[in-house]
């Protein structure tokens, strides 16, 4: 944390230097840049692949032409046997290109069936499985172009074979299987719910990290949680022109712009939470004698507060508990009845709420220089205990599993926890162990 980040003081109350410590502990997350925006559709990275390959097979051929008739190592066949060899890549390759969506939409329906649709996106986003896809198709596209440039017959005088382009296809073919193999690794690894549990696991636990101060971390112990804009102030809107979810707030670019415009900004939905379109997404608070903002000026808050219509980790550790509970849900379903999976979601789980209960909680205030700038919702601790604990111990309550290891998982969790998260998973514990009781006499053990 930067010396920008502390807590705040009345005005008058410090020097100027303490003063500029006055930011708060804002949370340490990664923002979605527009090169992460390119490169996440599912259909870039195989698109560009195809694309140099295709130019490649326009390109190649020009080359070969600056070439000697024969080079050592390359293909030596003549027309008839580029033709052929070629012909061959692009129907075995366009065959198994079918194969592999094929496979790759078989396992995308069995995880949403099996596990949450939220965890297809961590399937897609999969670049093992975009390569694979995209060396496919290229090797197609490839082979294509190129026997478009083979000229003449065998025994003909006028002929044109460009011994690299076929031979640079025939590698193409062996980067093909190699990736296919990779693509099988990857494809039987990916549906074993230890490897999804431990995947969300891992991706949760590095936004926590992030998002959530250290206990002495400066800032991370205020009390200020509400703010009262007074009489004096008076509020302009800006609506959400979108609907979906609120995936980013920046939060150091809303203090610096609220700085320049001598405002308070405040953010009203918190992050992951869903917005219609219309609905008041922030509010900016100014001085009534310094008249209004110009809506230009409001206008360029919006890249500040990012919705989009799937919900992603960068700034929403709520999110990963979320794909972890409906995991376990589904498993305690009476369609699948598989409270061994839950139990896997409550280990993954109780090393999420064994990070949060050691960290403080993040300030609903920022300021600089003592002076109030941004105001906004962050996710609470309680908030993410209570997401963990409340479905599964509801749907397991009649589970001899569940309950009991919940039970573990917060005794543990009693023995490392700040003292201001102690009292919440107490009552969770008094609930779970009161399910035990009643899962034994229910069972007569």
């Amino acid at each position: 944390m930067s010396d920008d980040d502390a807590s705040p003081a009345p005005r008058g109350s410090r020097t100027r230097d303490t003063d500029r410590e006055d930011l708060g502990s804002l949370p340490q997350t990664r923002s979605i840049s527009r090169w992460d925006r390119v490169w996440r559709p599912f259909w870039v990275l195989p698109t560009v692949i195809i694309v140099v390959a295709t130019l490649g097979g326009v390109f190649m051929p020009v080359l070969d032409r600056t070439l000697d008739d024969q080079l050592p190592y390359f293909f030596p066949g003549g027309p008839s046997g580029a033709r052929d060899m070629l012909g061959n890549i692009a129907g075995a390759m366009i065959s198994v290109t079918g194969l592999v969506f094929s496979i790759t939409m078989v396992v995308i329906q069995l995880a949403s069936s099996q596990y949450s649709p939220r965890v297809l996106g961590d399937f897609l986003s999969s670049r093992i499985t975009q390569v694979t896809l995209g060396i496919f198709a290229a090797s197609f596209t490839y082979a294509l172009t190129v026997l478009r440039s083979v000229q003449g017959e065998s025994g003909e005088s006028a002929q044109f074979v460009p011994q690299v382009s076929v031979t640079l296809g025939f590698f193409l073919v062996l980067a093909s299987v190699g990736m296919f193999l990779a693509f099988i690794h990857h494809i039987t690894n990916s549906i074993q719910v230890s490897s999804i549990v431990s995947h969300l696991g891992e991706d949760t636990v590095d936004v926590v990290d992030r998002y959530f101060p250290e206990p002495d971390a400066p800032g991370s112990r205020l009390g200020l949680n509400t703010w009262d804009p007074g009489q004096g102030r008076t509020a302009q809107t800006l609506p959400a022109l979108e609907h979906g979810s609120v995936v980013e707030v920046d939060h150091r670019r809303l203090v610096a712009w609220a700085e320049e415009h001598d405002v308070v900004v405040e953010v009203l939905p918190q992050v992951g939470d869903f917005v219609p379109e219309g609905i008041p997404a922030v509010k900016v608070w100014r001085e009534v004698r310094a008249g209004q903002l110009d809506e230009d000026d409001l206008e360029s808050l919006r890249p500040m507060v990012v919705v989009e219509k799937d919900r992603f980790f960068h700034q929403d550790p709520a999110f990963g508990i979320r794909k972890l509970v409906d995991i376990a849900e589904r498993a305690l379903s009476p369609g699948i009845n598989d409270p061994t999976t839950a139990v896997q979601v409550v280990d993954e789980l109780h090393r999420i709420l064994r990070l949060l209960v050691l960290r403080a909680e993040l300030p609903a205030l920022v300021t600089r220089d003592g002076q109030v700038r941004l105001v906004h919702r962050p996710q609470r601790i309680g908030q993410l205990v209570d997401l963990a604990l409340a479905e599964p111990l509801h749907y397991g309550q009649d589970s001899l599993q569940v309950p009991r290891r919940v039970v573990a998982v917060l005794e543990d969790l009693l023995t490392v926890a700040l003292p201001e998260h102690r009292p919440l998973l107490e009552r969770w514990l008094r609930t779970a162990r009161d399910l035990v009781g009643d899962v034994a006499e229910g069972s007569g053990t």
